[in-house]
């Protein structure tokens, strides 16, 4: 049996909370959201291990329209941001439209009557006149082709897949990847392991961590007087905004930021094998920059090593690197990021013609403001090709999108509309602009590859500007750029 709505929504992280908001706010209520897990939260949902936090302050990190004053940290923990979308879940009425273990496994786009085709992995059929892909590009893990790596005894999952079942405590653990969720697993579980290893094949830069309980006093204050929250979010916002200056403008200015960076680094670390160890010699902004004031303490606990030579092998009982030396240990990490360049969307799209998305994709991904690609007709992409950020808050680039989106949708309804397909000159030009932009940039000129990119090096995946172009790019849709099918 096949089930129809106006519109589909692939993914319930914040994103696709987000699109389903916004779409009931404009009276578009037919809709459904499909999520592949047991639960909402997307990101937030998957990265559950030990410590986990987001490194944007969480008046900044949350949705305009859905203030909450009564975060209790800078930086919200995991748990408190699931509580959070679970709030706007049910403050906003969604529980309802979502399909819990629900994943899309292909949508097929059919000309003649304009609708998408929605298959899921249990087995479910759905149409939709307009489908919404919000599935983001923090989701699929991505495992390290490491020889031998299905022969280990032991216990090993990805941080993005944490098996909370298993005791590591007193237990010999090696974590290999030394990234954004590596900095935030090490400390968290560092005085309850036995022994750690870390295996870091490229240091990043890490910056204290502005981090602390937000006082009763201020959580009243925000409370009961909301300009004052709303002016503590403004100033958020312009902090992390002139930072675009040093990714975008003058990366030059990154080079004078490295060396107060590059002090932190002889202050915190001790030991001067180990100091050049975690001393990057890229130019910070290149690499996400980490924040963390309990990473390089850490790491200079006499339980733990920091391991620089590269791995050859995984064998039965632990890591061999390519200097001969075996790590016997019980329990491996594999904190090795996402497939956030190679892998925008995780399932099957054929638009027009049967075009595959994969394919037209073949050489990087793009779109038409990271939403709307060319022979996809009435798809849309929410966190799509090159709208990550490298200084601000994701929901600020969501929120953009979404008002768009919205945009679009109403206008097809009014024009009565089979779909609407972005031109395909349009994308390109769009695009031809953008890695221009991307080129000046410090992610391209910085000194270093990084998961910005795909394996060509191409950027695919951060927006080249500030928030605020994003926002007056997408606030008004342009029916011109649209070819639209009216019968």
């Amino acid at each position: 049996m096949t089930t129809h709505r106006e519109i589909i929504i692939a993914g319930a992280g914040f994103a696709g909370i987000c699109m389903a908001i916004r779409l009931r706010e404009a009276h578009c209520t037919d809709l459904l959201i499909l999520e592949r897990n047991s639960a909402i939260g997307g990101t937030w949902y998957d990265n559950s291990y030990p410590g986990a936090a987001c490194d944007v302050e969480s008046h900044l990190y949350s949705f305009s329209f859905a203030p909450n004053p009564a975060w209790s940290r800078q930086f919200g923990p995991q748990q408190e941001i699931l509580r959070y979308m679970d709030h706007c879940v049910d403050a906003y009425g969604l529980r309802d439209s979502i399909r819990l273990q629900s994943e899309v496994a292909s949508a097929t786009f059919e000309e003649r009557t304009g609708l998408w085709h929605i298959a899921t992995t249990g087995g479910q059929d759905y149409t939709a006149r307009f489908f919404v892909s919000c599935s983001g590009g923090l989701s699929d893990p991505s495992y390290p082709a490491i020889p031998g790596i299905d022969t280990f005894s032991g216990h090993i999952f990805h941080s993005a897949r944490w098996d909370h079942s298993y005791d590591y405590r007193d237990k010999r653990v090696a974590v290999i990847g030394t990234g954004a969720s590596a900095i935030q697993i090490i400390p968290a579980i560092v005085d309850r392991v036995r022994k750690l290893e870390v295996f870091q094949r490229t240091p990043a830069w890490v910056i204290p961590k502005p981090d602390k309980a937000i006082s009763s006093f201020r959580k009243a204050m925000y409370e009961r007087l909301g300009f004052m929250r709303a002016l503590y979010r403004w100033r958020l916002y312009w902090q992390h905004e002139l930072m675009a200056i040093g990714f975008v403008v003058n990366p030059g200015l990154l080079r004078l930021f490295g060396k107060v960076a590059a002090r932190h680094i002889r202050r915190a670390v001790q030991d001067p094998v180990l100091r050049k160890k975690l001393t990057p010699s890229y130019v910070i902004g290149c690499k996400r920059i980490l924040l963390s004031n309990d990473y390089y303490p850490a790491l200079q606990k006499s339980n733990v090593s920091v391991v620089t030579d590269g791995i050859s092998e995984i064998n039965s009982t632990g890591v061999r690197t390519v200097d001969g030396a075996q790590y016997d240990v019980d329990l491996i990490v594999l904190a090795t990021g996402f497939q956030a360049a190679e892998n925008i969307t995780r399932f099957v799209a054929k638009g027009l013609g049967g075009r595959d998305l994969t394919e037209a994709w073949q050489h990087g991904a793009e779109a038409y403001l990271g939403t709307t690609v060319n022979g996809f007709p009435n798809m849309f992409l929410v966190v799509g090709p090159n709208t990550g950020l490298g200084h601000s808050s994701m929901l600020l680039m969501i929120e953009a999108q979404v008002g768009y989106i919205v945009q679009a949708i109403q206008q097809a309804r009014q024009r009565s509309a089979i779909y609407l397909n972005v031109k395909k000159d349009v994308q390109q030009e769009y695009n031809r602009k953008l890695q221009d932009e991307l080129s000046h940039s410090v992610w391209q000129s910085g000194g270093c590859h990084s998961w910005y990119q795909n394996k060509d090096g191409k950027n695919v995946t951060l927006w080249p500007g500030f928030t605020f172009t994003f926002m007056k790019r997408t606030k008004h849709f342009d029916p011109d750029q649209y070819d639209w099918a009216t019968s």
